[in-house]
């Protein structure tokens, strides 16, 4: 069976009555509480997005995203009483795509979930698109999703794209292009780079990223900086000097891509 959300919580009736509250607005629910009734879960049923809860009877919310994170790329928010900043930064280290600190409200965490849904939606519909387009009849060009160019048969460019551009991006497979390398991207790090893309060449303040990227222009410093460092981790030949990404202290990012 398909559920839009999974939670995996020990504690019961908090995950039960979160789950109420979300099947009674469409956003179809279950709930387990170990990381041991979540992966025998997943064998069964799948899910568009997990809310995991750090502190499990079997184990760590850790341990469970590292290991979801070898098989499926959905949303991980991770909802959890601890409030450390090292807990954060933790959870978005491992795979984590939010991070929610309890006591939430019910109302804001269903809001947060159905931005998360929403873009999962979005990404579906890209990824069917570029199907179709692949199988496009011979003598029909494709379309490419960011300027709506054609791209012809047989081109690694398209007629819109500039031949010095050393970044590209691939909605159907979630994966930047740099150099001619495809390098495969978590979905969180993938809405960011996307983000900065749209906006390349200019900057673009945080609360610009925050906005677009989580759907919340409140979200901590921390949050962005872990997914920054570990776009530059994949993307720059030394993150520590970045070319492509840069910071513009007090302000925001720049994406630097020749024209």
């Amino acid at each position: 069976m398909h559920y839009n959300c999974l939670i995996v919580d020990d504690e019961t009736e908090l995950a039960k009555m979160t789950a109420e509250y979300f099947n009674m607005f469409e956003v179809a629910t279950a709930y387990v509480g170990s990381g041991a009734e979540c992966f025998a879960f997943l064998k069964e049923n799948t899910a568009d997005l997990i809310l995991l809860d750090i502190n499990l009877g079997d184990g760590t919310g850790f341990e469970v995203c590292k290991k979801l994170r070898e098989e499926m790329q959905l949303p991980i928010l991770f909802v959890s009483a601890r409030q450390s900043d090292d807990d954060v930064l933790i959870a978005l280290s491992v795979g984590g795509d939010d991070y929610v600190k309890k006591p939430y409200s019910l109302s804001v965490l269903l809001a947060k979930v159905k931005v998360n849904l929403k873009r999962v939606e979005q990404m579906e519909k890209v990824r069917a698109e570029a199907e179709s387009r692949i199988s496009a009849p011979e003598g029909e060009n494709a379309v490419c999703s960011h300027c709506g160019h054609d791209i012809h048969e047989g081109e690694g460019e398209h007629s819109g794209s500039s031949k010095t551009e050393l970044l590209k991006l691939d909605d159907a497979t979630m994966s930047a292009v740099l150099n001619g390398n495809r390098i495969p991207l978590k979905a969180k790090e993938f809405a960011l780079l996307a983000c900065l893309y749209e906006h390349r060449n200019t900057i673009v303040k945080k609360e610009v990223l925050f906005d677009e990227v989580w759907g919340d222009s409140f979200f901590s410093d921390s949050t962005l900086n872990v997914h920054i460092r570990k776009l530059r981790e994949k993307l720059e030949e030394n993150p520590n000097e970045p070319k492509l990404i840069k910071t513009i202290w007090g302000t925001g990012y720049y994406l630097e891509i020749p024209e």
